[in-house]
């Protein structure tokens, strides 16, 4: 009989962690990763690890403290991430499930399967019924808002990383600035790459619509997040009249959310968010809504656990690539030949130096 495992608490630690390339967007400009490292420790010993990304410093201070208290409400419980789903789900329903507390109890979702899966020793594909194995990945931590010359050479960079699929950022002021640089980095890389680009809720469905119909005899794989996230009835507007697949999904914050998306065929492609979808549980869930459905559904950020998801992910897509934790973590990501290849080791892959935690440390 398996030994019940119980919680000791979530401890979480806020971190500002250098970028290996600053990323212009057409909406903000991320030059460093704020981070919250949540660890759940058990009686067991086995410890699970995770992290979030706050977006911007400020967010750092009450994201933690969103984590603490969530520690506090199910220090003692059972080890067993849909109950304590359940609980936190039921104590926050008056506060809202979404913003800060969306990522504080995904954060905690991430973390307690994270323990699950090392306290079982196994990886946490194969905790959830699959395998690791290599998956299909895109190398999205560059291609900003730059110049066309500088988008070549840093195509040319991120492709060299092991990758065969890249996304570009667009939306600047006009459109023709646009095609030229997807031009540019067309012709530099060659037709055998893929090329996606984003758009990161810059346009009007007007200017979408305009935008995309300059953008669709240019062989890419998606156009993402061209309007506000939630404009389903727009973004159905824009997949309609593009011959180029329409990409959203990463604002998601729930599979609820994702459920009114595909009611509303507001796209072709979905690609929800790890720490917005609802951590591990939300994503299982948002999976099987895809698969339902016959939508490919990609990842957004998270690559370390997100590896493991897509391989139990029935419509598995691509993988976005970032190296943003990179700066705190003991063991990284492998690639090869446009594959990320998920740990075997027990766990999602996720291990902390704790020199440079120690470094980056927000007091």
């Amino acid at each position: 009989m398996t030994e019940t495992i119980r919680i000791k608490r979530f401890v979480a630690r806020p971190v500002i962690v250098p970028m290996s390339l600053p990323l212009q967007t057409a909406t903000a400009a991320i030059t460093k990763a704020p981070l919250v490292l949540i660890d759940c420790e058990t009686d067991q010993g086995a410890v699970g690890h995770a992290y979030l990304f706050a977006i911007t410093p400020s967010a750092l201070k009450p994201l933690t403290a969103t984590v603490a208290e969530m520690s506090e409400l199910i220090a003692g419980d059972e080890l067993l991430p849909f109950e304590i789903e359940r609980k936190l789900t039921q104590r926050f329903t008056l506060l809202g499930l979404a913003g800060l507390q969306r990522l504080a109890q995904s954060g905690i979702d991430m973390a307690a399967w994270d323990a699950l899966a090392r306290s079982r020793g196994l990886p946490l594909a194969r905790l959830l019924g699959g395998a690791p194995k290599p998956v299909k990945a895109y190398n999205s931590k560059g291609l900003g808002i730059m110049s066309v010359g500088a988008t070549v050479e840093e195509a040319h960079k991120l492709l060299a990383e092991g990758f065969h699929a890249a996304k570009i950022r667009v939306g600047r002021p006009e459109a023709r600035e646009d095609l030229a640089v997807v031009r540019a980095v067309r012709k530099a890389v060659g037709d055998e790459v893929a090329l996606m680009c984003d758009y990161n809720q810059a346009l009007t469905v007007t200017e979408a619509i305009r935008r995309g119909e300059m953008l669709d005899d240019e062989g890419l794989t998606w156009i993402e997040e061209p309007i506000r996230h939630d404009d389903y009835d727009g973004c159905a507007r824009i997949a309609d009249a593009l011959r180029t697949p329409v990409q959203i999904g990463e604002n998601f914050d729930s599979a609820f959310s994702m459920q009114a998306a595909l009611s509303a065929e507001a796209c072709d492609y979905l690609m929800p968010d790890v720490q917005r979808i609802g951590g591990v549980t939300g994503w299982l869930r948002a999976a099987a809504l895809a698969h339902a459905a016959g939508v490919e559904m990609s990842t957004h950020l998270f690559s370390e656990v997100s590896a493991h998801l897509l391989c139990v992910t029935p419509t598995a897509h691509w993988l976005e690539y970032v190296d943003w934790a990179d700066a705190v973590l003991a063991t990284r990501l492998k690639i090869k030949d446009g594959f990320v290849l998920p740990s075997e080791e027990p766990g999602n892959g996720l291990a902390w130096d704790e020199a440079a935690v120690r470094k980056y440390l927000v007091g």
